[in-house]
């Protein structure tokens, strides 16, 4: 969306004011609290440990080499413990490969609609070498997005009644 402004003067030419995609990385600090790695040998009661924090609501799996392989989200884990002997178990045999993520350099609104898509509460950021650097929460992006378009939202009203930005 493209926005016009008028310079004080109104025989002065309009000036173009661009809207910026809200990217992932702009949301850093919620991402980074939400990380949690466990080894992809790990046992599962190591990932099951993890779900204990407070807004962890998926474990990253990464390999020796610090690499993502995998993620296992809580759901993952209570299934598996209704069925089946978890304490034999590995992350490695649970985790979802290949999984869905993101960078910091991704637009948030259609890393959104993706994971609305898809069904998918938390989505990995990673760096540019694979290496986590956060999980995604899709309230997180929701609050961020609804933050933005209440601002863009008064910034048109501001507009509309002539007082400008602010």
């Amino acid at each position: 969306m493209v926005v016009a402004k008028r310079a004080a003067s109104h025989a002065a030419p309009l000036v173009s004011i661009e809207e910026v995609s809200m990217l992932v990385g702009q949301l850093s600090s919620m991402t980074t609290v939400r990380l949690t790695i466990v080894g992809v040998d790990a046992p599962l009661h190591e990932a099951a440990v993890s779900f204990l924090k407070p807004g962890i609501g998926l474990v990253v799996a990464c390999r020796g080499n610090g690499l993502a392989a995998g993620v296992l989200s809580k759901s993952d884990l209570v299934r598996h413990m209704a069925t089946a002997r978890a304490e034999l178990a590995r992350v490695s045999a649970l985790m979802s490969s290949p999984f869905f993520s993101c960078t910091p350099d991704d637009d948030l609104h259609a890393i959104w609609e993706t994971m609305t898509a898809r069904s998918l509460q938390n989505v990995p950021v990673l760096d540019t070498g694979a290496r986590p650097i956060g999980v995604l929460d899709i309230r997180d992006a929701m609050k961020a997005l609804f933050e933005q378009e209440e601002l863009q939202e008064r910034l048109l009203a501001n507009y509309i009644a002539g007082i400008g930005y602010q």
